[in-house]
């Protein structure tokens, strides 16, 4: 097999999700390399470490190698506009090492979608997280939150402010126990506690997990934060199947606000796509649009399993005996234009793999 068609080969898999949300009408954005470092300091808790690497520019200022994408595009984006703004990029961002604590230059692919959102785009937003992990595996998984859901909880209890980072962090480890003992530290209603506790262990697909939200409503901010999920649930397609509902996937709620999701693959020990919805970001900044988007980090792809997802070409065409050959030769290259690698047969060749299987029509 030719190892440049390989989904597992970085570069390929960033030309297929270019691709991919080229089809869905988002332009590229290209940035530079630096920004001022004094730009990273005003919004380092977005951030996911404050170790940044500086350096001094020609004119005296102190720069930064850009540690992320999202920040750059928030501080260009146009405030007030009717229309969104869709974008896609292709950058590589400098952060430390989780692991050898040196700094490491990440790939990264993504998107942002920016204005006046409604249910359908940020719907499609999180279905082109889902098609991004298709290009790579099949056997994917995106989990799927609301911090609308959670904020609403903690109202109902009348948990302070300065107390909810605490509980998040405890839902985001799952750590039953010691979210018990703050919810009766703080004097936490119990049945609301045990709702909580609920949300923190909950991992379920769409309709199992969506009948046991239904039973947590207790205010208008749990109920929207509800609807919200089973139209984007329900608006995603097959995609849906793949979705698992989780809510320890938390984010900072000083930053993010709404739907947050989280991507796996298989033999990836952590996720490589996570995205959400973050309002309050754009708040800071100084804008009043809203905004969704995503990151996939492609530098993981280096730690799966080689054998997984492994074709002999992505589409097998079969066409029949009496199929005119300028048809077969169409519909190949329509699929090639795609990014796909094609194979055309009259028969299904014994002990290859594909990852679609067509007719020619």
């Amino acid at each position: 097999m030719n190892p440049e068609l390989t989904l597992k080969d970085d570069e390929w898999a960033i030309f297929r999700l270019r691709m991919l949300y080229r089809q869905y009408g988002y332009t590229y954005y290209k940035m530079s390399k630096f920004e001022e470092y004094d730009f990273y300091v005003r919004n380092k808790n977005f951030l996911d470490s404050d170790n940044i690497l500086t350096f001094t520019g020609t004119d005296g200022k102190l720069m930064a190698l850009k540690p992320d994408v999202t920040l750059s595009i928030i501080k260009n984006a146009k405030d007030g506009e009717r229309a969104l703004q869709k974008v896609y990029y292709n950058e590589n961002v400098y952060r430390p090492s989780p692991t050898s604590h040196d700094y490491q230059e990440i790939m990264q692919v993504g998107l942002e979608c920016i204005g006046d959102l409604d249910v359908w785009s940020m719907s499609e937003v999180v279905l082109l997280a889902a098609r991004s992990l298709e290009t790579i595996s099949s056997r994917y998984l995106l989990d799927l939150s609301h911090l609308g859901f959670m904020a609403g909880l903690l109202d109902q209890a009348g948990v302070a402010e300065e107390d909810r980072g605490e509980m998040m962090a405890l839902v985001g480890k799952k750590n039953v126990p010691a979210l018990t003992q703050c919810c009766r530290r703080l004097g936490m209603d119990p049945d609301l506690a045990g709702d909580l506790c609920r949300l923190a262990t909950m991992y379920a697909p769409p309709v199992q997990g969506l009948e046991a939200l239904r039973e947590m409503v207790r205010n208008e901010t749990m109920a929207q934060a509800l609807e919200e999920l089973e139209s984007v649930c329900a608006l995603v397609g097959d995609a849906s199947s793949h979705l698992r509902l989780d809510f320890s996937v938390v984010n900072d709620m000083s930053y993010y606000n709404g739907l947050i999701f989280r991507g796996y693959l298989p033999g990836l020990p952590s996720g490589i796509l996570a995205g959400g919805r973050y309002d309050n970001l754009l708040k800071k900044m100084g804008k009043s649009a809203g905004a969704i988007g995503f990151a996939v980090y492609l530098d993981l792809l280096e730690h799966m399993d080689s054998r997984e997802e492994s074709y002999d070409a992505d589409v097998l065409l079969l066409y029949g005996p009496d199929t005119a050959p300028n048809k077969v030769a169409r519909a190949a290259e329509e699929n090639r234009r795609a990014g796909f690698s094609v194979r055309t047969e009259r028969q299904v060749p014994p002990g290859l793999k594909f990852r679609w299987v067509r007719e020619v029509g």
